[in-house]
């Protein structure tokens, strides 16, 4: 009888190390495929942002070598201006003027009421064209500007077309 029942308890023994060992071996099956597909997903997202990014940034002063290479006068015995330092200047000049009292005046937009036409974002598309966010707060709107770099370094700026959204 104590024979017998040591042999349950040692086939039982053996089953449950069995049943451990199949558990443990299948959890960390499952583990390692749910890591796989969620490590395949976050690739294939960050690619697509990347991609999207890319996109986005497609005209953009930084990512244009032909309008980078329009600063580049230097065969020609002129000076060379590095686009990365000239992108926050021409953006500080610009969004300087948004003190005007009567607003910036590249808005292409007259004040109207007490509220003056400030510009908000700006992005430097190339070597001659920049597009610009503005509003008074209430209304709306987008500017495109030409700049030019003068031959003492100063900037220029031009509207070339500025569009208000209805409310």
């Amino acid at each position: 009888m104590k024979k017998s029942l040591m042999l349950y308890l040692f086939i039982l023994a053996i089953l449950m190390n069995i049943f451990t060992y199949m558990f443990y071996s299948r959890e960390v099956k499952f583990g390692q495929e749910r890591y796989d597909k969620t490590t395949k997903k976050l690739r294939d997202s960050i690619s697509l942002v990347s991609g999207k990014l890319a996109e986005a940034d497609y005209f953009s002063l930084e990512h244009n070598q032909n309008a980078q290479n329009y600063f580049d006068n230097s065969a020609s015995g002129g000076k060379v201006i590095l686009y990365e330092k000239l992108i926050p200047v021409v953006t500080e000049k610009l969004l300087d003027l948004n003190s005007n009292p009567n607003g910036n005046p590249y808005t292409g937009q007259d004040k109207i009421g007490s509220n003056k036409f400030i510009i908000n974002k700006v992005k430097i598309l190339n070597h001659r064209w920049i597009i610009a966010d503005y509003s008074n707060g209430e209304l709306w709107g987008e500017v495109l500007l030409k700049y030019f770099v003068n031959g003492d370094e100063s900037i220029s700026f031009e509207v070339n077309q500025s569009i208000l959204y209805q409310k």
